[in-house]
């Protein structure tokens, strides 16, 4: 199995109110992955803040995850910073703390141009000297990659995935047979978007870039293997038990909805990177309806 493959695990990162990372929560975590079978961490992604951290602070969480893991499960690593200088600094960080491969994302204030993210992920690759992975989030960047973009960059060496939102009109096979066709054999494609994967799956993606298996990783894993192997009926068994934890992150966001059920499970009651608001007291009801159900499906 390649490093961008399978499913992907993307943990929060718990910190304090000042953004000094907890390791010891943020090991229980990244625990709980390995020990579910996941094919890979996915740290410091859009669920992890890394927009929120400093330099220090995300070299502190690589750090805890490459001492937690201890090789037993591949760590990617998000690298995204609004400068290219940055962004390089924090790759060759990842690769000097034992990282396998990283996740960059083409961070703006200033809307880029096609030609300046090209130039952005050649400096960053160069740097960091891993296998990358193209985080295409245009929910937080708002830059969009095209599909000629793509296929430049999947000519560049070490750039040899792409992480990719859910389309809008759910059409995965078209999707995947035009970029495949665009680009070198063997460049992964994979999605995020958690209640979209299984479709992705089931129409041949690579790999599930997944919020939800930061917390509940063995739940996660059942659903992924069962899409990966086409299982139609046991998807959709499972796709009913996800139902209203889909429902609560599309109405109060992804991250918001993740911190509440690291706090369910005993891992840590933390709260979002401020300006970033827990979800309301009034909604956690709803949040615990949600894991009852679904972890009834695996009783």
């Amino acid at each position: 199995m390649s490093l961008f493959e399978g499913l992907s695990a993307f943990p929060i990162t718990p910190t304090d109110a000042s953004g000094c990372v907890d390791a010891a929560a943020l090991a229980m975590l990244l625990q709980r992955i390995v020990d579910a079978g996941a094919d890979s961490i996915g740290l410091l992604g859009s669920t992890g803040a890394y927009a929120f951290l400093t330099r220090d602070e995300r070299r502190r969480t690589v750090d805890t995850a490459i001492q937690t893991v201890g090789g037993r499960i591949p760590v990617i690593v998000g690298v995204g910073a609004l400068r290219t200088n940055d962004a390089q600094v924090l790759a060759r960080d990842a690769q000097e703390a034992g990282a396998d491969g990283l996740l960059l994302a083409p961070v703006s204030y200033v809307p880029l141009t096609g030609d300046e993210v090209f130039e952005h992920f050649v400096a960053v690759v160069e740097s960091g000297g891993l296998p990358l992975c193209i985080y295409n989030n245009p929910s937080t960047t708002r830059f969009t990659f095209n599909n000629a973009l793509i296929a430049r960059l999947a000519t560049v060496p070490n750039i040899t995935a792409i992480k990719m939102p859910l389309p809008a009109d759910e059409d995965f096979k078209t999707e995947l047979a035009d970029l495949r066709g665009k680009t070198p054999t063997g460049f992964s494609m994979g999605y995020s978007g958690d209640w979209g994967a299984s479709s992705a799956l089931l129409a041949g993606a690579d790999a599930w870039y997944s919020v939800v298996a930061g917390v509940l990783p063995a739940e996660a894993l059942a659903l992924a293997k069962a899409a990966r192997a086409g299982n139609t009926e046991e998807v959709e068994r499972l796709e009913q038990a996800f139902e209203p934890l889909w429902s609560l992150f599309k109405r109060f966001g992804s991250f918001r909805v993740m911190y509440r059920l690291a706090a369910l499970l005993g891992i840590g009651s933390f709260e979002p990177p401020r300006p970033v608001r827990p979800i309301p007291d009034s909604a956690v009801p709803d949040v615990v309806q949600a894991l009852n159900h679904l972890r009834g499906a695996f009783q």
